[in-house]
C-alpha cells in the first residue's frame, strides 16, 4: 500500500502543505480571545466501508492517521439519510420531524418554515465573534438571498462533481420519460487534479490556514466525494485490482423476504440502478464498487491535505476538528444502491472529533450519537452564547472527556413523516407509518439480515425504543423520494 508520503508526491498540494511551517513561523493565534478555532470537514455519501473498515481493502491513510488523534464515534448516525435534510439538521440543530425537511429536492431554507427563522451554526459562531469561511458542498439546499452572507464572511466556492466520461453501460433510465442518467464509473481520467472542485477547495482551505487571523475562525470544507458519479484521478482507481474487488459482505440474496412493504418500497426507489448494475450483472456491480473504493481514497487524500496543513500550522493546538458525513450508503445491501432508507447502511456515518487537550486520541466511543449533536457540542466547547431556539441534539463534551460516560439516548433517524428508526448500542428498531416494524440485534446480526420484530420475546426492547418516537411530525416541506 502506498505510504502517506507517496500520496503527497502526486500533487502541488504537497508543496503548499510542506511550506506551512516556514510561511507561518511568525503568525500568532487569533488575538483577543482564548477560544479555539474549528475546522469542519464534511464528506458526502460516505458509509462505513473505509472509515470503519466495513469493506476489505479500502485505503484511507490520512483519515486513519487523523483517527489516531481524535475520538471516533463508532455508532455515529445521521438525523436523515439524504444530503439536504441531514445537513439542515446539523446546521440548525433541529430534527427533520421538527422542521419538515425530510426529503431532497425540498427548499427548506427559503420557504416560510422553522428553518427560515432558525439561527444556523455558522450564524451563531459569527454572532459570537468568529470569522466563518466556507467552501465546497455545505448546505446542499439554497439559502434565501443575502443569507449566505450571514453565514460566511466569504462567498463560498461551490464546484460540483468534476469531470467524467459516461459509459454507455451506466446510462440508467430516468423514468417518466426523462433522459437516461449517468451515475457510474470513470476509471481512466488523466487530466490535472485541479479539474476536480474538491482539490481546488482543498487548496483554498490550505491557503486560509496559511494566513493570520485576528478572530477565532470556523473553516468549513465540504467535499463532493465519494458521491456518485464515481470519477477521480486515474491513480486512485489504479490502487485497486479490479479482479480482486469483492462483493459487499453485507449482501444477502432474498434479504427482503421479512421486510414490511414500506421498507421494500424504499429499497426500490432507485430500482433502475440496482436492476441494471446490481446482482443481474456482476461485472457492472464490481465496477460500481471499484469506483466507490477509488472515490473513498480520493476523498481521504483531499481531506488529508487540509488536515496536514492544519497540523503543520500554528493553529494545530488551538483548533477543534469535526469530521462527518451527511449520510451512509448502500452498495447492494438490501438490494439497494445509494441511501434514503433507515437501515444501518444509510444511517451510519463516519464521525470523529478532535479537541486538543481533551480528546483521548486513538480511542473509540460506542455510545449511539447523532450528527445533530455537533451544534450543541460546539456551543458547549466554545462557551458560545446559544441561539434563541432550543437545540434538539445533546452536547458530546462528556463523551469527549470520557468515552464511557453514561448516555441514555438512542440515535434517531427519520425519512418522511412517520418513518422512524432508533439505534442503541445493540438494537436497531424501525417503525413505519402503518405500524409495521423491524428489529435487529447487532451483536449477532451486524448486517440486519433477520427481522426480529414479530418475536414476542423482544417486545420490551421495542417498547423501550418506541418511547423515542416523535410526539408529532411537522408537515413535509416537499421534495422527492428518490
Amino acid at each position: 500500500m502506498p505510504s502517506r508520503r507517496d500520496f503527497l508526491k502526486t500533487s502541488s498540494l504537497a508543496s503548499a502543505s510542506a511550506l506551512l511551517p516556514n510561511l507561518l513561523s511568525a503568525i500568532h493565534h487569533a488575538s483577543g480571545t482564548n477560544r479555539m478555532n474549528v475546522l469542519m470537514i464534511i464528506t458526502d455519501d460516505m458509509n462505513d466501508y473505509g472509515f470503519y473498515k466495513g469493506y476489505p481493502g479500502i485505503q484511507m491513510p490520512y483519515l486513519d492517521a487523523f483517527r489516531e488523534s481524535a475520538l471516533t464515534f463508532r455508532h455515529g448516525y445521521c438525523a436523515s439519510p439524504v444530503c439536504g435534510p441531514s445537513r439542515a439538521a446539523v446546521f440548525s440543530g433541529l430534527y427533520p420531524h421538527t422542521t419538515g425537511a425530510y426529503l431532497n429536492g425540498s427548499d427548506p431554507w427559503r420557504e416560510e418554515s422553522i428553518l427560515s427563522k432558525t439561527e444556523t451554526l455558522p450564524e451563531c459562531l459569527r454572532r459570537n465573534g468568529y470569522y466563518a469561511y466556507g467552501n465546497g458542498k455545505l448546505f446542499h439546499a439554497k439559502l434565501t438571498e443575502g443569507r449566505i452572507e450571514n453565514n460566511f464572511d466569504n462567498q463560498p466556492h461551490g464546484g460540483g462533481f468534476g469531470p467524467f466520461h459516461p459509459e454507455e453501460d451506466f446510462l440508467i433510465p430516468a423514468g417518466q420519460g426523462g433522459a437516461p442518467r449517468f451515475w457510474g464509473y470513470t476509471p481512466d481520467y488523466d487530466g490535472p487534479d485541479d479539474d476536480f472542485p474538491d482539490v481546488r477547495n482543498a487548496k483554498d482551505s490550505i491557503q486560509f490556514l496559511q494566513q493570520s487571523h485576528e478572530k477565532p475562525f470556523f473553516l468549513a470544507y465540504g467535499q463532493w466525494r465519494p458521491h456518485t458519479p464515481f470519477t477521480a484521478p486515474k491513480r486512485f482507481f489504479d490502487l485497486y485490482d479490479f479482479d480482486d474487488i469483492p462483493l459487499p459482505p453485507g449482501y444477502l440474496k432474498n434479504d427482503l423476504e421479512d421486510i414490511p412493504p414500506t421498507g421494500i418500497h424504499l429499497s426500490k426507489i432507485w430500482g433502475p440502478r440496482w436492476d441494471h448494475t446490481g446482482a443481474s450483472d456482476e461485472e457492472k456491480w464490481r465496477k460500481t464498487l471499484h469506483g466507490f473504493a477509488a472515490n473513498h481514497t480520493f476523498a481521504d487524500w483531499t481531506a488529508g491535505m487540509v488536515l496536514e496543513a492544519l497540523d503543520n500550522s500554528p493553529y494545530a493546538d488551538n483548533t477543534i476538528v469535526v469530521y462527518w458525513s451527511d449520510n451512509g450508503y448502500h452498495m447492494g445491501e438490501k438490494d439497494h444502491f445509494e441511501k434514503a432508507t433507515v437501515w444501518e447502511k444509510s444511517a451510519l456515518t463516519p464521525f470523529a472529533i478532535r479537541v486538543p487537550g481533551m480528546t483521548p486520541g486513538g480511542t473509540t466511543c460506542i455510545r449511539p450519537v447523532n450528527t445533530i449533536d455537533i451544534y450543541p457540542t460546539l456551543v458547549d466547547l466554545l462557551n458560545l452564547k446559544p441561539p434563541a431556539h432550543d437545540l434538539e441534539g445533546l452536547s458530546l463534551k462528556p463523551l469527549l472527556q470520557d468515552p464511557a460516560s453514561p448516555w441514555a439516548r438512542p440515535a434517531i433517524t427519520t425519512y418522511g413523516e412517520g418513518i422512524f428508526s432508533a439505534r442503541d448500542e445493540q438494537f436497531r428498531y424501525i417503525r413505519y407509518p402503518d405500524g409495521k416494524e423491524e428489529l435487529y440485534d447487532h451483536q449477532v446480526d451486524p448486517h440486519e439480515w433477520k427481522n426480529l420484530a414479530i418475536d414476542p420475546i423482544y417486545q420490551p426492547v421495542k417498547n423501550r425504543l418506541a418511547l423515542w418516537l416523535p410526539e408529532s411530525w411537522a408537515p413535509s416541506l416537499g421534495g422527492r423520494n428518490g
